[in-house]
């Protein structure tokens, strides 16, 4: 029989087992053997640690008690794994652009890089999941306790360890394999190999314990689904009831759906830990999946236990005392083993998330107005600080959960404490949204909307979970504050009537968006929130090295080092210099960087204590004056007031120097474009003179000479008509030039087979190749070539190259070959011809202006005005393609068109390779 003795002793031997497990993850990262650590699969099952006790245990409770209500806390996030994946694509792509830490630097960086906001994100994510922690503490105990009552044990007393007692040493050691595997190095931003491996194995522990006990009580105990529903009816189990939907189970869902986005652990694994963001590819079905295995027993467990167990039995226990009922103790014991890893990975990703964010936010910049200690420290000084003040967060968070669980006894506090935490975290959602897809949202309306919502989920959702343990409470929800009942906790501004958590989360939610919104437009943003504000919401439409080069100044390369190297360590900085070609020692002691650099240097110290410190920290050391690194430290002990103010005067500084070098450039432009308009007007003038002067001449003969032969007559009739459709030509490619470069609105795109084009080309020009013995070949082509463009635009480009290379093939046995082919995202047509090709001087311009690569040939009849290629490199360019000139297989010119693939076929191809 199992004793609480041997239940204990297995727990701390499976926390052993994690001990070695990350240990072995850690050494094998170290040895450059993380490839299976960095999978889709173990990220996938990294994702799982948002299945916690509350999960594992409470849903067959809440089962139990609310019916299907237990599906919502599923359907939340394969919600927003499978619909809204877009969302965490664009967090995990901005956190990897920005060198984000947490949700409080996510919000930080993009609002202005203000620590003010961080401070209060952290305050709120540690009042809400510190409760939750507890929570973990109590279950765990609460499990154990379970077995005890189950085998006669005496539960008050657990092997010489009360309730309190075991729920500190559980603590104390979830807390030292957190500070072990958890704070190894400074940077937030690298991979906690060991964590996540553990993290990934408990996943795969306590899934496999549910269903194995799903099994086993279904199939086992039950005879099947059917049987346990019969069982179940006979029973007297009011099924019915307990399958209804309404308004709680949607704020439930809502609730869950925010949670995955927004709880500081789930970002932590999520969006920091994420080492590809393919991987959310995988793990858009996989965790869904995941889901589904983890709920489809659930509901048959709940009824099963309805069932057969006493009425005061507890539902949250069913996972364990039905097994335990039945004899089978071994598998009570795995059902443990589930349990406890379901509590103890949240606790472990939740501790070190909340560290982060507590030591770059919080504690980081409290230290740097105490910068005389931090000056006499050694060189990795800030590093060991901060991996220091890590480890004691660490600590304290744990110490607080363990405090809560204390504290609240025998309460019903801890009953409700998931979807208190859910709905606390929630009011971040948005201020995110807003930092995703909204450029004109401003700090103080972040700041305002959190704040607010903060203060209403308090009033009416955290406060009065305590109303069982607290007269005052009781009374508070009862009368209001005062006696004012309108400002009733759980009825405010008289909606009564109201599930109270639906009444929460309709008021916290509606007043949070709209005073984000109001203050927004009421409020200005500064010049570097704007600048924030475009990289987060155009994230994909730039490119990802492309960064804004906000700071700048005089900063030597010595005075950057030594920052650098307090907080990134030797190693790194040395690193980081080194790969930018950034030189030290004394040649280069008095030499200034780049912005380039500055920007660079700037995102990799935010990996280590937030963007908001690094920037603060930078700022000062690059502002341009000669300043010591003594007084560089103590410029954090100004108040915020100052710092704002005086960043608001760099910025404005920036923005006049930038408009004013704008200034330059587009002077500089628009004498460039007076150089270039007289040069077109003459070069024009002088080629429309050509033609005109020989249709004059002829003319003035055919009207003053009567004595023309018919035959002479017919000739210079004949060379009028040549030079009248040459001019016709050069007035067409004048005009197709300018409403090329000046715009048009008649040129609509759409999705077309660019083969179907070629071929409707090559169909054209053979009139003109039988005329001049050319002949025309498809050595290979593309089976199809969808393409988003304007199938006449793209006909001219292949005649206009075509014709070329048949009028101007000199060959005894001129040839030209045509080829075409699709690579993964593009569509090549090579247009080859065995001529005298592009003389060198002419290769490099040759799709300039006026450009011919046979001058000689200008006053030629068929002599074009030198615009044609022009024309056609820019109808290309105007596709997104590229005309390029290019070595061929032919003696001759080569001309490559390329075209990018249209968006539809490409998102096919990418879900057919999933498929």
């Amino acid at each position: 029989m199992l004793s609480p003795d041997f239940v204990i002793l297995t727990a701390f031997a499976y926390v052993g087992l994690l001990f070695i497990l990350a240990y072995l993850s850690d050494a094998r990262a170290k040895r450059g053997k993380s490839r299976f650590l960095s999978s889709p699969f173990v990220y996938t099952l990294s994702i799982s640690v948002y299945c916690t006790s509350w999960t594992f245990f409470g849903a067959v409770g809440t089962a139990a008690r609310d019916g299907l209500e237990f599906l919502a806390i599923y359907l939340g996030p394969t919600l927003v794994f499978v619909g809204w994946w877009f969302i965490l694509r664009k967090l995990v792509r901005i956190s990897h652009s920005q060198r984000i830490t947490s949700v409080a630097d996510l919000l930080s960086s993009r609002f202005g890089k203000s620590n003010r906001l961080a401070v209060l994100v952290t305050f709120i994510a540690v009042v809400s999941v510190t409760p939750y922690i507890a929570l973990q503490l109590k279950a765990i105990t609460s499990s154990i306790q379970a077995v005890s009552n189950a085998t006669g044990s005496n539960g008050s007393h657990l092997a010489g360890l009360d309730e309190v007692r075991l729920a500190f040493g559980i603590a104390a050691v979830m807390a030292i394999f957190t500070i072990l595997f958890g704070t190894r190095n400074v940077d937030a931003r690298e991979q906690h190999h060991g964590v996540v491996a553990a993290i990934a194995f408990e996943a795969a522990v306590k899934l496999i314990a549910f269903i194995t006990v799903g099994i086993f009580v279904v199939f086992g105990l039950g005879g099947g689904f059917g049987n346990v529903y019969a069982l179940a009816l006979e029973a007297g189990v009011e099924i019915h009831e307990k399958a209804a939907f309404g308004s709680r189970w949607v704020a439930i869902l809502f609730l869950a759906s925010t949670a995955v986005i927004c709880l500081p652990r789930q970002f932590q694994i999520t969006v920091v830990e994420n080492s590809n963001e393919e991987h959310l590819r995988t793990a858009g079905w996989a965790f869904p999946t995941y889901l589904f295995l983890m709920s489809v027993f659930t509901f048959p467990i709940a009824l099963y236990g309805l069932a057969t167990q006493p009425p005061s039995s507890n539902p949250d226990m069913f996972i364990l005392t039905l097994p335990m009922s039945a004899g089978n103790e071994w598998l009570a014991l795995f059902a443990f083993i589930g349990g406890f890893s379901s509590a103890t990975s949240m606790i472990i990703v939740a501790s070190i998330a909340l560290s982060i964010m507590v030591s770059n936010h919080v504690i980081m910049p409290i230290a740097l107005r105490r910068s005389a200690n931090l000056e006499a420290a050694e060189e990795h000084g800030i590093a060991r600080f901060l991996l220091r003040s890590r480890r004691v967060s660490i600590a304290v968070m744990l110490f607080l959960g363990f405090a809560y669980f204390w504290m609240a006894g025998e309460s019903d506090a801890l009953a409700p404490i998931g979807l208190i935490s859910f709905a606390g975290v929630a009011q971040f959602l948005p201020a995110m949204l807003a930092a995703l897809y909204w450029r004109h949202a401003t700090v103080h309306g972040a700041m305002s909307g959190i704040l607010v919502g903060f203060v209403i989920w308090a009033w009416t959702m955290f406060l009065p979970s305590f109303e069982s343990s607290s007269p005052l409470v009781r009374q508070l929800v009862a009368e209001g504050p005062w006696g004012i009942t309108m400002l009733r906790p759980q009825a405010l501004f008289g909606m009564e009537g109201v599930d109270p958590l639906v009444h929460s989360v309709f008021w916290t939610f509606l007043i949070n968006t709209v005073t984000l919104v109001c203050v927004s437009l009421a409020t200005n943003q500064s010049a570097l929130e704007r600048i924030q504000s475009t990289l987060f919401v155009d994230i994909f439409r730039r490119h990802p090295s492309a960064q804004p080069h906000i700071l700048r100044g005089s900063a030597t390369t010595d005075e950057l080092f030594f920052v650098a190297e307090r907080v990134l360590g030797w190693e790194r900085a040395k690193a980081l210099f080194e790969s930018s070609d950034i030189p030290r020692g004394e040649a280069a002691s008095r030499l200034g960087v780049s912005s380039e650099f500055i920007t660079k240097l700037e995102r990799e110290m935010a990996s280590s204590i937030g963007a908001a410190s690094a920037h603060v920290l930078l700022s000062k050391v690059v502002a341009g004056d000669s300043i010591s690194l003594e007084e560089m430290m103590r410029i954090a002990d100004e108040t915020q007031q100052v710092i704002e103010y005086s960043h608001e005067l760099e910025q404005k500084s920036l923005e006049l120097r930038s408009i004013a070098q704008q200034l330059r450039e587009a002077n500089t432009l628009l004498e460039e474009l007076h150089r270039q308009k007289d040069d077109f007007l003459s070069q024009v003038s002088h080629e429309v003179r050509t033609p005109m002067t020989s249709i004059r001449s002829f003319s003035e003969i055919l009207l003053s000479d009567d004595g023309l032969s018919p035959d002479q007559r017919k000739r210079f009739v004949s060379i009028i008509h040549q030079e009248s459709v040459r001019l016709t030509k050069l007035l067409d490619e004048i005009l197709d030039l300018s409403a090329l470069e000046h715009g048009e609105s008649d040129w609509v795109n759409s999705p077309i087979d660019a083969e179907d084009v070629l071929d409707r080309a090559i169909a054209i020009c053979e009139a003109l190749a039988r005329q001049k013995s050319v002949k025309v070949e498809s050595v290979s082509r593309a089976k199809k070539g969808p393409v988003f463009a304007n199938a006449d635009r793209l006909s001219q480009v292949f005649i206009n190259i075509i014709a070329n290379a048949i009028a101007h093939n000199d060959h005894p046995q001129p040839r030209v070959e045509i080829t075409s082919w699709t690579t993964k995202e593009t569509y090549v047509v090579e247009i080859c011809d065995n001529g005298p090709g592009i003389p060198k001087q002419y290769r490099k311009n040759i799709f300039d202006k006026f450009v011919r690569a046979n001058p000689d040939d200008a006053s030629s009849p068929t002599s074009g005005l030198g615009l044609g290629l022009n024309i056609s490199y820019n109808i290309v360019k105007k596709l997104n393609g590229r005309l390029e000139l290019v070595d061929g297989r032919l003696s001759g010119a080569c001309f490559r068109i390329t075209l990018p693939l249209t968006k539809i076929e490409l998102l096919d191809e990418r879900a057919t390779e999933t498929a």
